[in-house]
């Protein structure tokens, strides 16, 4: 298995448990979206996973690596994982061009402007290269942090209510372009979301979570 979660325990006190014995796994390039209601704790196994929490017990291993253990915890920056927030984070003083190329500032700058191009070209927006987040639509920004989150090709890539600031029409016109994207890509991707429609029309799986705890599985088929 490409992602492997076995028996997460997590809580922000000892007497307040929010996730409890968690277990799933996946394959690589499949998309899975983690589905409950406020306070279900679907944000903190994002924040597990990228390492921005601490589990109290549970594994997690990710293309091989395991990310933490009983003795084991690699840290947030060494972690090869994409994150797509539900603001998106864009930089407001940077074009596309900079804000996708933010997270392959270290590539040769030849190398940095030709996977900027790819990504651009996997969503295709290459004409609005030049364009400040201002300038663009919600649906385009959502591109764009979508591109930049897939720049550096992680392991995983993690989106965290990925529809929350968009109204309702965009977000049903987006939801198929999004599962086109990630799939084109063949990122391995986990999204959090209260919306069924938003898992459905998206995710290869929904993995339900009810009170801090797994509830059940459903495979998702798709036209």
């Amino acid at each position: 298995m490409y992602v492997r979660i076995e028996s997460i325990d997590f809580g922000y006190t000892k007497k307040q448990t929010v996730l409890k014995d968690i277990s799933f796994s996946m394959v690589e390039g499949e998309i899975v979206a983690i589905l409950g209601s406020s306070g279900s704790g679907k944000s903190t196994l994002l924040r597990l996973l990228s390492g921005l929490e601490i589990p109290a017990r549970g594994k997690i291993e990710i293309n091989e690596e395991t990310l933490c253990s009983a003795d084991t915890f690699v840290e947030c920056e060494k972690r090869h994982v994409g994150m797509v927030f539900q603001d998106y984070a864009l930089f407001p003083h940077m074009d596309v061009y900079k804000n996708i190329a933010f997270g392959i500032r270290k590539y040769p700058k030849a190398q940095k402007r030709q996977r900027v191009m790819e990504m651009l070209d996997l969503i295709n927006m290459e004409e609005k290269i030049h364009a400040y987040p201002h300038e663009l639509s919600g649906g385009q920004q959502q591109r764009i942090a979508l591109a930049r989150a897939l720049a550096p090709s992680p392991d995983i890539l993690l989106l965290d209510e990925p529809f929350s600031n968009l109204d309702a029409d965009l977000k049903m016109r987006i939801r198929h372009e999004l599962r086109t994207i990630m799939k084109k890509s063949g990122m391995t991707s986990i999204f959090v979301t209260h919306d069924y429609d938003d898992a459905k029309d998206i995710a290869d799986r929904i993995v339900y979570l009810e009170n801090g705890r797994i509830a059940y599985e459903e495979n998702v088929r798709h036209q």
